[in-house]
Formats: C-alpha cells, structure tokens, sequence
C-alpha cells in the first residue's frame, strides 16, 4: 500500500500513513494465526505479564511505594514488547484496523479476543501459583494489593479507571507503532506501565494476575467470581472508543485505499 500523495500530504501525514501501514502489515498475520499459534503466543502473554506483577510486588513489598512499584512493572510491558507476545488490550488498535482496512473479519477479531484474554489468565494463573510457592513473603502484599483491585465494587468510579486503563494501554500501541527506534518503543512501554500500574489505573489482565496472587496466597476477602467483567467492558470502552477510533479517522484515508486491494488478494 502506497500514501496517497493527494490524501495524506506534508511529513506529519506521510507518519501517519506508513504507520498506518505497519499496523495492517502487522495486523493480518495476527488474525490469521493458526490455533495452536494463537494460543501459545497469548499463554505467553499471560506469563509475561506476571513477570511484571512478580516485580511489581517484590518492589512494594521492599519500599511501600506504589509508584516505584508501577515503575518496576515495565519489565512485564517491555517482555511483550521483546517477545513478541500477545496481550489481550493490545489487541485493540491494531486488530481493530486491520479488520476496517478489509484485512479480516469481525469474527476473526472476536476470535482472537476471546482467546487471547483466556490464555493469557490460565497462563498467569499458573505462574502466579509459581510465585507465591516461592515467595511466601510476598503474600500479604498480594493479598492486599488483589484486595484493593477486587474490593472497588461496580461503581462509576471503578468503571474510568478501566476506561483509562484500556486507553493507556492502546496509547501505548500507537506509540509502538509511531516509530521504528526500538529505544522509543521501550521508553512508551515504560511510561505506559508507570501510568497504569503508578496510578492505580484497573487492566483486566495485570489486576487479574493481582488478585490470582493474592487467592494462591489464601486468607482473601473475594473469590474468583469478584472481578474482570467490569474491567474487561471498560478496557474495551477505553482502548476502542478513546484511542482507536480516533486513530482511524485520521488514518482512514489509507485504510480505505488498502481495502479494495486487501479484498482482492484474499480472494
């Protein structure tokens, strides 16, 4: 897919369009994964996350500072970003795209969606087991910090905090996608992770990891039936409505201009 000149004109479009192009690049391949693929890339996912939520606890658990502790978890963001794995909020931008430029199918996103967000539970579920079997000492803070996550309830409040969760985590992807320097990516995954585990802000999978530490911890005050639906809807609601559709006005001249073209080839 070429920029249309005519469409797309001075070198802050030209930016625009080829990331635009990426993102599809990179977009039609994800959602066309075969299942086996898919669903060990999104387990994956799960542990790379956890990896982040081991270092977020041990940093609480040593300093008390839920700053400091949401700094630590960009070794969990910057792990996917390296690894290539799959996240199930990253899922929004580019899939979303791909799927408007003609690339795929809004069941081929729903698929990879629903898949995506289970694996990456079972996977952090298990790892999360595997932490607190060898880390006993981090089982108050779990249980606290998956306390706190849990113990929000439904409320207006709770419900922005998993719309800006999904927004941060979508920013994030465009600014992945806005640059080449693998410096620049790694210097976003670390903002975003400061952001949204700094800040408190609710992601239906790092919170989950939480509060799966703190249930392997035992002595909590919730169960698996207390948390994610709300955090899933607003993750969704953040990252499709407050980051990619804006994304796909500004690009929508390109995305247009591929359709046709992406149609033909697939058929």
């Amino acid at each position: 897919m070429e920029p249309d000149d005519q469409i797309m004109e001075g070198p802050g479009e030209h930016r625009v369009a080829e990331a635009a192009e990426r993102i599809v690049a990179e977009g039609r391949p994800r959602l066309h994964r075969t299942w086996a693929s898919l669903v060990a890339t999104a387990l994956l996912g799960g542990i790379d996350v956890s990896v982040g939520v081991m270092t977020l606890l041990f940093v609480k658990h040593e300093t008390g500072s839920d700053l400091l502790a949401g700094l630590a978890f960009s070794v969990g963001l910057i792990a996917l970003l390296l690894g290539h794995s799959e996240l199930f909020t990253e899922g929004f931008l580019v899939p979303v795209s791909t799927v408007i430029a003609g690339a795929a199918t809004w069941l081929d996103l729903l698929r990879l969606w629903v898949t995506v967000l289970v694996m990456n539970l079972v996977g952090g579920w298990a790892f999360m087991w595997i932490v607190m079997r060898a880390f006993p000492e981090l089982h108050a803070t779990a249980a606290e910090s998956g306390a706190r996550f849990v113990d929000g309830g439904y409320t207006l409040g709770t419900f922005c905090l998993t719309v800006l969760g999904g927004g941060v985590i979508t920013l994030m992807t465009r600014m992945h996608h806005g640059t080449e320097s693998m410096t620049g990516k790694i210097v976003a995954s670390v903002s975003a992770a400061f952001v949204l585990a700094g800040l408190g802000l609710w992601h239906s999978v790092l919170d989950s990891m939480i509060a799966f530490a703190g249930l392997h911890a035992g002595d909590t005050s919730y169960g698996y039936a207390d948390w994610l639906a709300w955090a899933v809807l607003g993750n969704v609601v953040g990252g499709v409505l407050l980051t990619t559709a804006l994304r796909l006005v500004r690009s929508a001249p390109v995305l247009r201009e591929d359709a046709p073209a992406t149609g033909a080839a697939d058929t």
